[in-house]
């Protein structure tokens, strides 16, 4: 009888808002990390056009970029087995706790002058180490808050609203730029991190590792780091794309964060708000997708889809170059961030379904490792490319990477016939 209840309780409500009319924990975890996320955009604007106006150089972007990524990928390991062994969201609180002070810390730098890029260097470093412990027990604690009966639509309106602050940050950041100064920047960024901890605090019991049976003889530390991969390797669909992506993403990523800004500030010498204009675009179709998934409980023929969508996302990064008019620099972001919102909604929701509470952490971890790992020589090596052949042939052979690499992709059948 309290199943038919439920169940009937859930139907009262369209199924894009289901999470936030039965769930008190999702509220509260969808609240604090939108917020966070639009202020972490706000600042993904600021520090490109900071680092360009002090050197126009795409190799010291990198640098930026590399700084943030090392101590990510050097935590990754670990850090699966820290959320699959401690509370995550208390862990997930200290991490926010501490990027609001880093922020905070850069704002006060900004306002008395001594912002450079060696201060932007060290505060990269260490945001990239709270981001590598963050992530993971975001990933993990989602996967016990999102339940099965609202998974698809808790995954979907999640990134919807993500998306949706994606949107408006960038457009927010250069607009904070043009009529103030970047360090306001760095305050409202540290501002969303408090709301986020505050927010957080509803989610300890939420966050609770759940361990099963006696304690029995315990691995060695190196091989429970790595439980996660005898997880991996037992499914196609989740070792061939982590594999597939520790590429794909030097590509995507090299372009996007690198190169595009490039494009705008430098090559194009297109105003501020312009780049603001165009990053949101991405935001806008990764928002419209997401909206999409979230109006269907089930989807098929996964695989071709989400491999499909970021071989379009590709096309789109090649042709960026060849067009100096905003709208389309802008239509052709909306095509990128649409192709991998879909393909990420696709992914996120599969790990929920084929992976165990108990190891999503360490599963999580090598899921971003892979993805991330060879990221800080990816970003090198895209400022080195396209300083040595120019940043719009860079962009344009990136771009036909990506498009390569998933049509090859596709011709694995445990890809093209994930289901």
């Amino acid at each position: 009888m309290d199943n038919a209840r439920q169940a009937a309780h859930l139907r009262r409500y369209p199924q894009l808002i289901k999470p936030l009319a039965v769930s008190r924990a999702f509220r509260a975890l969808w609240i604090g990390n939108s917020l966070s996320v639009f202020g972490s955009s706000i600042t993904s604007v600021i520090v490109p056009v900071i680092v360009y106006s002090l050197t126009h150089s795409t190799l010291t972007m990198g640098l930026v970029m590399t700084a943030y990524m090392l101590p990510n990928v050097v935590i990754l390991p670990f850090a699966g087995l820290i959320v699959d062994q401690i509370n995550r969201a208390s862990l997930m609180r200290t991490a926010d706790l501490i990027r609001c002070l880093i922020a905070f810390a850069v704002m006060f730098c900004g306002f008395a002058g001594l912002l450079d890029v060696h201060i932007l260097l060290v505060v990269a470093a260490f945001l990239g180490l709270m981001d590598g412990l963050f992530q993971p027990a975001f990933s993990a604690i989602r996967a016990t808050v999102f339940v099965p009966e609202i998974r698809t639509s808790a995954n979907a309106l999640t990134q919807l609203t993500v998306q949706g602050m994606r949107l408006f940050g960038p457009a927010a950041g250069g607009l904070i730029i043009s009529i103030s100064s970047a360090p306001v920047g760095f305050g409202v960024d540290g501002l969303t991190f408090l709301i986020s901890f505050i927010c957080l605090r509803f989610l300890s019991k939420e966050g609770q590792v759940q361990r099963n049976g006696a304690a029995a003889e315990r691995p060695s530390f190196f091989r429970e780091c790595f439980a996660g991969i005898y997880v991996i390797k037992k499914n196609t669909w989740l070792w061939v794309t982590i594999l597939a992506f520790s590429f794909i993403n030097i590509c995507t990523t090299g372009i996007v964060v690198i190169l595009v800004p490039w494009l705008i500030n430098v090559h194009l010498h297109l105003p501020s708000y312009v780049y603001g204009l165009v990053m949101s675009g991405e935001a806008a179709g990764a928002a419209l997708t997401a909206l999409l998934f979230g109006m269907r409980k089930t989807w098929h023929y996964r695989g071709p889809i989400a491999y499909g969508c970021v071989g379009a996302g590709g096309l789109a990064l090649l042709f960026m170059p060849l067009t100096h008019a905003a709208y389309l620099l802008t239509g052709f972001m909306i095509l990128e961030g649409a192709g991998m919102m879909m393909f990420g909604l696709i992914w996120e929701t599969s790990l929920q379904e084929l992976v165990s509470p108990a190891a999503f952490g360490r599963v999580a971890s090598l899921d971003m490792l892979g993805s991330f790992a060879l990221l800080p020589a990816g970003y090198l090596f895209t400022g080195w490319f396209a300083g040595s052949i120019g940043g719009s042939a860079a962009m344009i052979i990136l771009g036909a990477a990506v498009v390569f690499l998933t049509a090859l992709v596709l011709f694995i059948p445990g890809i093209r016939r994930f289901d």
